[in-house]
């Protein structure tokens, strides 16, 4: 992963050959980085601040679920290019805590897409490349406008 591209995160969203527009504020306000993206899969990191920990000093674990959100929304816009989607559901499972100065880097891929619903699962790393966390979402296509 040395390839990172750094900074603004709304030319990185930009990145994505297809229109997403504007990326929303979740995204950005985590300071969410793209480092990589190819059909079927992303790859972003996010930074563990100080504002994310809980009272143990690690990342709280509804920011490291928004995080991998953060990753599933634009992949599942890329996997359903013309059509609008809802999540019904993440699950996330917690391997060992990430701590601030880390960070999060998540790579998501589509593992399964039909004509309504899109499957896609996570994993999350630190710097160390000890698997933090993992997760799995269906999306549910609306219409294919």
């Amino acid at each position: 992963m040395s390839n990172r591209p750094s900074g603004d995160g709304e030319k990185e969203y930009a990145m994505i050959d297809i229109d997403l527009g504007t990326p929303p504020r979740c995204y950005t306000s985590m300071q969410t980085r793209l480092l990589d993206l190819a059909p079927g899969r992303v790859t972003v990191a996010i930074p563990v601040l100080e504002s994310y920990c809980n009272p143990a000093g690690s990342m709280q674990g509804g920011f490291i679920s928004a995080a991998f959100d953060n990753a599933f929304g634009p992949l599942c816009s890329t996997a359903t290019p013309a059509a609008k989607a809802t999540t019904l559901y993440i699950n996330t499972a917690y391997h060992r805590p990430i701590f601030p100065d880390d960070e999060l880097i998540i790579i998501a891929t589509v593992k399964s897409k039909g004509r309504t619903m899109v499957y896609m699962t996570a994993e999350g790393y630190n710097r160390e490349n000890q698997l933090v966390a993992s997760a799995s979402t269906q999306y549910m296509i609306l219409d294919r406008s």
